[in-house]
């Protein structure tokens, strides 16, 4: 039922808290089964029997402008087919997302999006059940706010 769900743009802002990325503009596709974020450069390791991967946030995303690493346990590998039709394996992991008010969990692959218009893609596992999509808003959670990465 429509009565409960949040409806937002194809496009909006979005957070990552865990990430450090209070605001990143996100493409909500329900085109595509899982979500994605540009990383500048990633790699996994071992650590107590535990695949990890360690990667690097882009810099343009954050406010100072740094390069900041981060690591998170590997949740699985998954082949993921792009828009082109380009098939990758990707490491996915869990992190919270921050949309419209609400605060929850969601699976994000990271990849090389350095060629696509926005760092990250909200797909169907990270909006279901929660949001409905409206093709023909965009941006109505609001525009970027410089403070809220103070």
């Amino acid at each position: 039922m429509a009565d409960d769900k949040i409806i937002l743009g194809w496009r909006e802002w979005v957070g990552l808290p865990a990430l450090e990325l209070e605001q990143i503009r996100a493409k909500l596709d329900t085109g595509a089964r899982s979500s994605s974020l540009h990383v500048e450069q990633s790699e996994e390791y071992v650590e107590a029997g535990v695949l990890w991967v360690r990667f690097a946030i882009d810099p343009v995303a954050k406010r100072d402008r740094t390069r900041t690493w981060f690591a998170a346990p590997i949740l699985d590998k998954r082949e993921v087919t792009d828009s082109g039709g380009n098939r990758t394996l990707r490491p996915f992991i869990k992190t919270p997302i921050c949309i419209a008010g609400q605060t929850y969990e969601i699976e994000i692959n990271l990849t090389n999006r350095r060629e696509m218009l926005f760092p990250m893609l909200l797909g169907r596992t990270a909006l279901v059940p929660r949001i409905m999509v409206d093709p023909a808003l965009s941006y109505t959670l609001g525009n970027f706010d410089p403070e809220a990465m103070a």
